[in-house]
C-alpha cells in the first residue's frame, strides 16, 4: 500500500488537501486569536447563560496566575481537572495549560481508587473539582494523595431557565463552604484577578494526559503534545468544513477525547460557539438545537437515537443542523435512513482513539458508507496486516489496524512496557497498534471486524474486562469472574460478568448484591450491568479462562429471536 497510490484517493473530498500541515502553535494560542478578533462573540452558551471570548480569556489568565503564584504550579507539572461538563471545565483546562502545565482529565463517574491511581501515577498533586467530586478525591501527604484542590460550582456558571427549561438539581446546588486550608474557591481564585507569568510554550510541550484503560492492570495515560492535538483539530475542521460560524452542540463528556477535542477544543480552534448541556437530555437537546441555531454535532449514535427518537424532536425545528458525525458504534441502517429521508442528514462516522486524540479515519461527506470506519484522513497511513507476522494482507482480509499520523500519542506516560508492545516498525516507519480487527474494502474503506484485544465498547467508552475482573475478585464471595460483552441496542455493548461462588457463598449473595458492590467501588459504565452465576467456567488444557467461548455462546443467546 505504501509503494501504490492508496486506493481511498479516488474518492477523496474535493477541496481537503491530501496531506496535513500541522500548526506550529499551542492551544492557547487559539483561544487568544479568538479573543482579539472576536471579544464579545459567544464562546459557551450554558444553562441560560454565556461566556464571551473576552471574559473566558480573562478568567483563564487569573485561574492560570493563582495557580502559578498560590499553589506552586510549574511548567510540566501535572493537574487533575474532575467535572461534569461547565464552562469551569474549559476555564481550568486552559488555565492549566497557560500555566506550562499538563491536563490529566479525570472522568467524573470514577471512584476514589481510581483517582488515587490517576494522581499516584500521573505525579499531581493539585486539582480542580467539582465540588460534588470531592468526595472521590484523596487528601493528604502520602503517595496518591493531593496536596490542593481548586474547587467549583456549577450553579456559579448557570442563568435563569426559561418557562421550558429546569436545570438539574446538582447543577443548581448552591456554592457550600470548603471549610479546610487545602481547598480553595475557584470563584474566589478568580476574582483576586492576578496577572500570570509569561510562560513560553511550545508545540511539542506535553499539554494534556487522558488515560486509556489496559488489557491489565491500570489503566495508562496517553501523551499528547499540544501539536498532536491540534493535528486533530485542524484535520477535522477542514474535513468536515467547520468554520468560524460553526454552532456546535457539546453533550459529549469533556473529560473523554470525542467531548474535549469536539465539544471544547475545536470551537476555540476556530472562533465558533460552543453550545454545553451538563449531561444527556434529549428533549432539552431539541430545545438548543432550534434556539440557538446548532449546526454541528459529533455524537455516538446512542444519543442521536436517543434524540431524534424523543417526541420533542418532532416539534422542533432541526433544520439549522448540517453535520452529525461520530463513532464508537456502528449506527443502525434502519436510523440512517430515517435520518436521511426525514432530515436530509448522512450520520459522518469515523474512527478515532484517545491515542489519537480523537479524528483519525473519516467518511468523505459527499461518499460516506454506513457501518464504515471510512478511511485514513489527511496525512494518516493505516494498514491492514497480519496480527503476528505484521504483512500487508491484501483487500477483503480481515487483519490488525495499524496506523500512523502527526495527531499519534507520542507514547505512554513512563510506560516503557507498553510502548513496545503498542508500537511497531514496518517497512522502517513507526506504526501504533490498534488492537482492532478491521478489513479494507477495494475502495480503501476501512471496516470493524473484531477486536484483537479483549475490550468492551460501551457507549463510545472502553473497558477492558481484565480491569474489571482484578477488582470483582476482591469480593469475599467470589471464587472466579469472567467479564463478557453483550449486544446493547442502545450502548451498542454492555458489560456482563459469569460468577463463580465460593461454596460456602452460594445461596447466600444475589446477583444485584454483585453489581450494588461493583458500582460503588469502579465507574458505572465499567461496573456489570448484569451479573449471572454459574456453577463453573469451562478452561483451556492450561487452566485459562475461556472468555471468547462464553462470550460467543452469550451473544448468540442475546440475538436469538424470543418466541
Amino acid at each position: 500500500m505504501s509503494a501504490a497510490r492508496p486506493p481511498h484517493f479516488r474518492f477523496w473530498p474535493k477541496g481537503v488537501a491530501r496531506e496535513l500541515r500541522v500548526p506550529r502553535a499551542t492551544l492557547p494560542e487559539y483561544l487568544d486569536t479568538a479573543a482579539r478578533r472576536f471579544p464579545d462573540k459567544p464562546a459557551i452558551v450554558y444553562c441560560g447563560a454565556t461566556t464571551t471570548y473576552a471574559e473566558l480569556r480573562r478568567r483563564v489568565d487569573a485561574l492560570a496566575a493563582y495557580l502559578q503564584q498560590r499553589l506552586g504550579v510549574a511548567p510540566g507539572d501535572r493537574v487533575l481537572l474532575a467535572s461534569q461538563n461547565c464552562p469551569q471545565f474549559v476555564v481550568a483546562f486552559h488555565a492549566v495549560l497557560r500555566a506550562g502545565a499538563v491536563v490529566v482529565p479525570v472522568n467524573p463517574m470514577s471512584k476514589a481508587a481510581e483517582v488515587r491511581h490517576y494522581a499516584l501515577d500521573s505525579g499531581a498533586r493539585v486539582a480542580i473539582a467539582a465540588q460534588d467530586l470531592l468526595p472521590a478525591l484523596a487528601l493528604g501527604d502520602r503517595e496518591g494523595e493531593l496536596r490542593q484542590v481548586v474547587v467549583h460550582a456549577y450553579s456559579d456558571a448557570i442563568g435563569s431557565p426559561s418557562a421550558e427549561d429546569a436545570w438539574p438539581d446538582w447543577v443548581t446546588a448552591p456554592r457550600a463552604g470548603l471549610g479546610q486550608a487545602s481547598l480553595h474557591g475557584f470563584e474566589q481564585a478568580i476574582a483576586l484577578a492576578l496577572a500570570p507569568a509569561v510562560q513560553p510554550l511550545s508545540p511539542d510541550d506535553l499539554a494534556v494526559l487522558p488515560y486509556t484503560s489496559g488489557t491489565t492492570g491500570h489503566p495508562k495515560g496517553c501523551m499528547h503534545t499540544h501539536a498532536t492535538l491540534l493535528a486533530s483539530l485542524a484535520s477535522s475542521a477542514v474535513w468536515k468544513q467547520l468554520h468560524v460560524e460553526t454552532v456546535t452542540l457539546a453533550v459529549a463528556p469533556l473529560f473523554h477525547m470525542l467531548g474535549l477535542q469536539n465539544g471544547m477544543n475545536l470551537p476555540i480552534f476556530l472562533g465558533a460557539t460552543a453550545v454545553m448541556m451538563p449531561r444527556w437530555d434529549a428533549a432539552l437537546a431539541a430545545r438548543l438545537i432550534e434556539r440557538h441555531a446548532v449546526s454541528a454535532w459529533s455524537a455516538p449514535p446512542a444519543m442521536v437515537i436517543d434524540l431524534f427518537s424523543h417526541a420533542e424532536a418532532q416539534r422542533r425545528d432541526l433544520s439549522s443542523l448540517a453535520l452529525l458525525s461520530g463513532g464508537g458504534a456502528a449506527m443502525p441502517e434502519a436510523v440512517s435512513a430515517m435520518l436521511s429521508e426525514r432530515y436530509g442528514l448522512a450520520y459522518n462516522e469515523g474512527y478515532g482513539l484517545t491515542e489519537t486524540a480523537s479524528f483519525l479515519h473519516a467518511n468523505p461527506l459527499a461518499r460516506g458508507k454506513r457501518q464504515c470506519l471510512g478511511m485514513p484522513t489527511q496525512g494518516v497511513d493505516s494498514r491492514i496486516v497480519d496480527p503476528v507476522s505484521l504483512e500487508p494482507l491484501p483487500p477483503g482480509e480481515t487483519g490488525e489496524l495499524v496506523t500512523r499520523g502527526a495527531q499519534l500519542m507520542k507514547g505512554y506516560w513512563r510506560n516503557p512496557q507498553a510502548d513496545r508492545e503498542a508500537f511497531v516498525e514496518i517497512g522502517g516507519l513507526r506504526f501504533f497498534r490498534t488492537g482492532d480487527l478491521a478489513s479494507m474494502d477495494e475502495d480503501g474503506y476501512f471496516f470493524l471486524r473484531d477486536r484483537l484485544k479483549r475490550m468492551i465498547n460501551a457507549s463510545g467508552y472502553k473497558v477492558w474486562p481484565t480491569e474489571v475482573e482484578n477488582a470483582m475478585y476482591e469480593h469475599p464471595a467470589i471464587h472466579e469472574a469472567c467479564v463478557i460483552a453483550v449486544p446493547d441496542g442502545k450502548r451498542g455493548e454492555s458489560v456482563k460478568a459469569l460468577v463463580v461462588l465460593k461454596p460456602q457463598q452460594r445461596g447466600r449473595v444475589a446477583e444485584q448484591d454483585i453489581v450494588a458492590w461493583c458500582r460503588e467501588r469502579m465507574a458505572v459504565y465499567k461496573a456489570p450491568r448484569v451479573v449471572e452465576f454459574l456453577d463453573s467456567l469451562p478452561k483451556s488444557g492450561t487452566g485459562k479462562i475461556l472468555w471468547r467461548e462464553l462470550q460467543d455462546a452469550h451473544r448468540a443467546a442475546a440475538t436469538e429471536p424470543h418466541p
